[in-house]
């Protein structure tokens, strides 16, 4: 049969660079699309050059400039990422979009390394990340130009503070000091965290129908989340590699892969998929603590590199022994916050609780810096702890531990 709808190059044309879907046009029953996962893919392999930069120098300026680098960068994975489940479709303008931002990160992850320490790879990246947050302000405004007046008056605030970001970003180019630099981006970091808050915590009835937590933003950040974990195993591999190969290096780095296991096993089985509460400011909050989670993730992977080629030492180095440590922890606390913000579970009751409590060990672990092994293997435990109580309950109460939704 003969087809109603209009033909020809024009409509064709039309059609795929429609314009973005508006606030509160929600996707039901969405999944996340190949595209997506090649987005994340290029986001990770900038996590992967700050992270070797970091398990080369593992220490306090090396976690300094790897958190706020990383926390730039997160940000804009994050606005991308909304971008494309609340106003994204399969077309031409939106592919479009995510290979702007897919082609600018590959560039930045050139000067990543560098970028804290180095004038002119500092300065090349401030250049592209400015780029980048030019692009991602373009893409939010052609929504807001759409938009009706209500839902574009509550956005912007959000505008005006990555507007705010962009020119602490673009001012840092001219700045000759790497120190100075990273100063800027530290506070434009701080920004990037405050500015998702501020929103959320802003009660406006028009925001809270143009903006949740969909079951498909639910699983990008669970897909982030273990494409991170890859890298840490790399990481592993990586230190396994440069090492000298002995039984104490072997043993060591397979206590670091059943970490990183563990962190699997915690995350995917309280958090998963699955969506948080209702509520504008648990919506944020719940955005916003996957950053220092994902983060974490990271970190731990880089001072895995440092604990398998000290493996033979009678003590771990002390720098190795707090990054290890300490990104524990705080993986341990914002998973603990993340759960807590879940829909309750009772057999998941105690889990925030026990997540701290492996939090406060771990820096206790971390001040001792015991042997490698002792470390590794204290951590790994600390983590099958959490799980062991969670899964225990359940069993008690006789509900089933793996949620077949969450699948």
């Amino acid at each position: 049969m003969p087809s109603n709808l209009p033909g020809g190059l024009g409509y064709a044309l039309r059609e795929w660079m429609r314009p973005p879907r508006p606030h509160g046009e929600v996707i039901e029953g969405r999944t996340v699309s190949f595209l997506e996962l090649f987005y994340d893919l290029v986001f990770v392999v900038f996590v992967a050059q700050v992270a070797n930069s970091l398990a080369t120098h593992p220490n306090w300026a090396g976690v300094r400039g790897f958190a706020v680098l990383f926390t730039l960068v997160w940000y804009t994975w994050l606005n991308g990422t909304l971008y494309h489940d609340l106003h994204g479709s399969d077309d031409g303008r939106s592919r479009t979009y995510m290979f702007v931002q897919m082609l600018l990160i590959s560039l930045m992850s050139v000067y990543a390394g560098e970028a804290t320490v180095s004038s002119d790879a500092g300065r090349h990246f401030a250049i592209l990340l400015s780029i980048l947050l030019l692009w991602l302000l373009y893409q939010w405004w052609v929504v807001r130009r759409q938009d009706d007046p209500a839902m574009a008056a509550v956005s912007t605030p959000y505008f005006i503070g990555l507007a705010v970001i962009l020119a602490l970003v673009a001012t840092s180019i001219a700045v000759e000091d790497p120190a100075t630099r990273l100063v800027l981006w530290a506070v434009g970091a701080a920004g990037a965290i405050i500015v998702p808050l501020a929103g959320s915590v802003w009660r406006h009835d028009v925001l809270a129908q143009g903006f949740r937590i969909s079951e498909s933003t639910a699983e990008r950040f669970a897909l982030f989340t273990i494409i991170v974990l890859g890298q840490e195993v790399v990481s592993v591999v990586d230190g396994l590699t440069k090492a000298d190969g002995g039984w104490a290096t072997k043993g060591v780095g397979w206590l670091c892969l059943g970490i990183a296991f563990g962190i699997w096993w915690n995350y995917f089985d309280f958090v998963g998929r699955r969506t948080p509460r209702p509520g504008l400011g648990v919506r944020g909050l719940w955005l916003v603590t996957h950053l220092p989670l994902s983060m974490s993730v990271a970190a731990i992977g880089a001072g895995m590199v440092s604990l398998i080629e000290h493996a033979a030492d009678d003590r771990t180095p002390t720098a190795t022994s707090w990054l290890i440590g300490a990104s524990l922890a705080l993986l341990c606390v914002s998973l603990a916050v993340i759960v807590a913000l879940m829909p309750d579970r009772p057999g998941a009751l105690f889990v925030p609780y026990s997540l701290v409590a492996a939090a406060l060990l771990s820096l206790v672990v971390a001040a001792l810096h015991p042997r490698p092994w002792l470390l590794a293997a204290t951590l790994l435990v600390l983590l099958t702890l959490v799980w062991v109580e969670a899964f225990v309950r359940h069993a008690w109460l006789g509900d089933p531990f793996v949620d077949d939704d969450a699948l």
